[in-house]
């Protein structure tokens, strides 16, 4: 790779971190507000059951609960989350009820999470990745800016 390749790749992840919201990361197992109900996180005999109220809407394995959350506008409800699993990233979707269940399909451990519209930008140790309408895709550098 040239210098000037490597140059306009730093420089476009330094743009990425200055101008970006990066929600902090939460083991809050519940009860945890969400626009579409009280949300718990539960051990159960198959591993983790994610419930809304009383209703599982889904199962995961994990050792640990972790997640990232967007909150809605007015901050007293949370809108979206990733969860982090044992199989990798699956995103919730509060805005509906029952939440939309998005799973990335790929084993890897996020670090960091940028909330871009109907996008969620993770940082992870296998590099930038996006997930949308349940695609993920890798990033490459860019001069894009998400915050």
């Amino acid at each position: 790779m040239s210098l000037t390749k490597s140059i306009v790749r730093a420089a476009a992840f330094g743009a990425l971190f200055i101008a970006t919201h990066v929600f902090a990361q939460s083991d809050a197992a519940g009860p945890i507000a969400t626009k579409a109900g009280a949300l718990r996180f539960l051990r159960d005999e198959s591993g983790m059951a994610a419930l809304i109220d009383t209703q599982v809407f889904d199962r995961f394995d994990a050792k640990r609960i972790m997640h990232f959350d967007e909150t809605s506008a007015a901050g007293d409800a949370i809108t979206r989350m990733l969860v982090r699993t044992d199989t990798g990233p699956i995103l919730y979707d509060f805005r509906r009820n029952p939440p939309l269940v998005q799973r990335a399909g790929q084993r890897m451990t996020v670090k960091r999470v940028f909330w871009q519209g109907e996008e969620v930008v993770m940082q992870s140790n296998l590099g930038w990745y996006g997930l949308q309408r349940g695609r993920l895709t890798k990033l490459q550098s860019s001069t894009t800016i998400y915050h």
